[in-house]
């Protein structure tokens, strides 16, 4: 397991803006959170075995049968369920989502002779959206593809639409609440694919491994749509062009909230302890990212004061490094 995630707060005290994280900028999770309070009967039950009531719910807003829809602990247990049910010989683009590789390695190969390829779409860290003729071409070249459209919402690109996709009996989407509606804390994914897909897949999992807590809150968000994250793009192209200017600072282009960004010299960790200690800004050391260096961090866009106040920062930071 990777160390050293976003949203590691717990190791500075007194954080009050954090741009480590790719979910979007302040949403208020009021609603979801009292109509949870209002129900303590969901934590005084075992789940559903399977998220089977979450699933149908899924599954009619895609336009798809139910047993296509596998419900999963966050977008990562999807990736493990994967990784364990097509023991492939696994493609992995770089710099990428660091829990693909990690989860194959957890799995041994046991079929060398197939491939798959695990594409990230929109990727992180990069922020790139594959182009839709990219895919169609993998689909025939790999005997299995799992793209990880967690952050399908997080751009105005087109990405695959589950209904299409999971006509493809070779290719594997990953969906993730967590992003869509600004959830971590409650691990909520799903899986959409071909029914041959899914059925193997169920053989692997593991009973209850999905809270009443999270089966009820994905079930309220779905009737609440109006609750999605809805990143702020224009703002997230404004911080880049500002921290473009700073002498010093890379930044690469972006289609998501979240930019890479790398500095010309020095490390990226000596930068985020900087900014966490003197200003209580937390940004994402991006040097553990296979394909990365020491210099590589990435920045989720927050509010516009919240921008602001970051670029003034690491501008003092360099100003500083100058004398």
């Amino acid at each position: 397991m990777i160390k050293g995630h976003g949203d590691d707060a717990y190791q500075y005290p007194h954080i009050v803006s954090d741009f480590s994280s790719n979910i979007c900028a302040q949403k208020s999770h009021q609603a979801l959170m009292g109509y949870l309070a209002a129900h303590p009967e969901f934590a005084s039950h075992y789940p559903e075995p399977e998220a089977w009531s979450l699933e149908q719910m899924i599954a009619e807003q895609h336009d798809l049968d139910p047993e296509q829809v596998i419900v999963t602990n966050g977008a990562t247990e999807a990736i493990y369920l994967i990784a364990q049910a097509f023991p492939l010989h696994a493609d992995i683009p770089r710099p990428t989502f660091s829990e693909y590789e990690d989860a194959c390695q957890l799995f041994p190969r046991t079929d060398t002779a197939h491939r798959m390829l695990w594409l990230c779409n929109p990727n992180n860290p990069t922020g790139d959206v594959y182009d839709q003729s990219v895919i169609d071409r993998m689909v025939t070249k790999y005997d299995l593809v799992v793209v990880d459209q967690s952050y399908e919402n997080y751009t105005n690109h087109f990405v695959m639409n589950p209904r299409w996709a999971a006509r493809l009996p070779n290719l594997i989407q990953i969906h993730s609440f967590t992003k869509t509606y600004g959830i971590p804390g409650l691990r909520l994914g799903y899986i959409t694919a071909h029914a041959s897909l899914t059925a193997h897949l169920r053989q692997f999992l593991r009973p209850w491994s999905v809270s009443a807590l999270a089966v009820e809150a994905g079930k309220f968000l779905l009737r609440n749509d109006e609750l999605r994250c809805t990143p702020d793009l224009d703002e997230a192209q404004r911080l880049r062009d500002q921290l473009q200017q700073i002498d010093g600072i890379l930044t690469q282009e972006t289609q998501t909230n979240f930019i890479l960004c790398q500095r010309e010299n020095g490390s990226a960790a000596e930068l985020k302890d900087y900014l966490a200690r003197q200003h209580h800004l937390l940004i994402r050391d991006a040097s553990n990212f296979k394909g990365l260096t020491p210099r590589h961090f990435r920045i989720a866009a927050q509010t516009p004061a919240e921008n602001d106040a970051l670029v003034a920062a690491i501008q003092e930071f360099v100003n500083s490094n100058k004398k």
